[in-house]
Parts: C-alpha cells; structure tokens; sequence
C-alpha cells in the first residue's frame, strides 16, 4: 500500500470543505503539509483528485471514486482504533451464533445472565441453520455456536449442557385421538398420524423424522413452517401434530390458545443443547463461562416445563 491514512484523510477533509486552507485548520496541519500529502496521493493514484478553480475546489470523477474507498477506509481504521481503546480498557466481545429452533427462547436469559457477570463484555448473536452457523464458525466469523448435538467434524470443540425432550404438540381433539392410555404415548405412535414440521433445512425436522421412524417420503408429512411460532398456529387448528421441544413448549402454549402438549412415555425423545467452538480456538475462559451461563439459562427452562 503506497498511501496512508494521513493522505487519505486529508484528501476527505479538502472534499468536504472544498478549501485547502480550512481543510488544514480541520486537520490541524500547515496548509503546504496538507497540500504535499494530498499531492503524493494523487501521484499514487495516477491522476488529479481535485479542480483548483480561482474560488472553488471541485472533485475530479477520479476524486469521488477515491473518496468512495476512503470513506470506507477511515470508517473501518476509526473502529478498529476504538476497538483497540476498548480491547486495552478491559473491554471484550464475543460473536455467538445460534439456531432458529433455540433462539427465541433462550437468547433472553442468557443474554440478561451475560450481561449481570460482565457489563463490558460485547455480544454478536448470529442466528443461522445449523449448516450455515457451522460454516461460520469454521470461517472465524463467529466464536462459538449454540446447536444440537453432535455437529460433527473433529475440527470442532462439543460441550453438552442440557437435554432438551421433544413432545407432542397439537389440538385437544387430535392429541384425544392418539392414545387410549396417555401413558403409552411413543414417537412411533405417529407412523400413521400428519406431521407438520419445519421446512427442509432445520436439524429439528432430521431429529423428528429421525425419532418418529419415518422419512420426507412419506405422504403425511408436511414441511413448510419456517418457524415453531408458525407450526404452533397450525397444530393448534387442528391441522396436524407436531413435535415440540422442551425449550419452546411453555412460550408457545402461553402464546397460542388451544395448543395442547403431551408427553411421550419413557424413554423420552430428546434433543441435545449444546455449544461448540473450534478445536484450535483457545479458551482463556470465556468458553466455560459462556457454557455455564447457557447451561443454567437451559436447564432452568426444562426444569420448569417438567413441573
């Protein structure tokens, strides 16, 4: 790079006050210091940035495509510049990604947990499929995730923190339909019952085909909900069953009147919560207390459900 922040600053202050002379009491430089730097950047750049007219300074074509890029250049060096003050104060961030079927229900709790133990520490939340929310974190985009386990790939650190049991959500009608005896109720029960799930892409939809011993093939299934909210709505009118986890269940049936949720005898489907991060990322600590929160916030949740 032949050109320096310095330049290019001057170059914007002389675009914005259209006069070297105020464009140098702004930077608080000598008007020739100004007028040298702004010279070798435009012999870097291979041509004039700006018209001297008797009055006016006026931007060359050349002049407003460079000043495009250096605005973008001393956004990005102004907030690494702040990072760095922040970094050296004591500050953290940390960028968390997160999958759709979690989120809404856990983020509130943890977020609050996070912030009452570390008030400096900034927080990122991605939320992504599982697919791509791994792909971001193999990518460095992200630190750490929140998924289902296992995730898979031995460049991946997995740390289990709570069970998370699936159950059967629906209208009263249906859920009467299902079972004589509320205490037999299992996943296989719904070989022949209309699944509603979510659309293809969601790791829930895998486990519930998974638990409930079928496969897309099948003519009873229905994926196309993009979001539990969506499938709660549905079941509810009547429009089929669904399986709900733990983590959503109360949200959902305080939300939608007329969703009803019964457990399955046991043993119990569930689903692994859990939180991963690279294999070659060190911890330095934040790991385990990110997963003690997120377990806490989790487990609390269940806990309830299953009251």
């Amino acid at each position: 790079m032949n050109f320096t922040l310095r330049q290019l600053q001057y170059f914007s202050a002389v675009a914005e006050q259209r006069n070297f002379g105020r464009a140098a009491q702004a930077c608080n430089v000598s008007q020739p210091a100004l007028s040298v730097q702004i010279k070798a950047l435009e012999e870097t750049l291979g041509g004039p940035l700006f018209e001297r007219q008797a009055r006016d300074i006026l931007i060359t074509p050349l002049g407003r495509d460079v000043l495009d890029y250096a605005r973008q250049v001393l956004g990005a060096a102004d907030r690494l510049d702040r990072f760095a003050k922040d970094h050296s104060g004591g500050h953290r961030s940390l960028s968390i990604g997160i999958i759709p079927t979690i989120a809404p229900y856990l983020l509130p709790g943890v977020l609050a947990g996070l912030r009452s133990s570390d008030v400096s520490l900034r927080v990122q939340i991605r939320e992504a499929r599982t697919e791509r929310l791994l792909a971001m974190l193999r990518a460095g985009e992200i630190d750490a995730g929140v998924v289902a386990l296992p995730a898979g790939g031995s460049e991946l650190f997995e740390l289990p923190l709570f069970e998370d049991r699936f159950l059967l959500a629906g209208s009263h009608a249906r859920l009467q339909r299902m079972a004589s005896d509320p205490e037999s109720l299992r996943p296989l029960d719904l070989k022949t019952a209309q699944l509603m799930l979510l659309d293809d892409g969601h790791c829930l939809t895998d486990q519930a085909l998974e638990v409930c011993g079928q496969d897309r093939s099948s003519e009873l299934i229905n994926m196309g909900a993009s979001s539990l909210a969506t499938l709660s709505r549905l079941v509810a009118e009547g429009f089929g069953l669904t399986l709900m986890p733990e983590l959503a269940a109360r949200a959902e049936a305080e939300a939608v009147p007329g969703l009803k949720l019964r457990r399955f005898c046991t043993p119990q489907p569930a689903r692994t919560v859990g939180l991963v991060r690279r294999s070659s990322t060190g911890d330095e600590g934040w790991f385990n207390g990110l997963a003690e929160v997120i377990r806490q916030v989790g487990q609390g949740i269940v806990s309830a459900t299953r009251a």
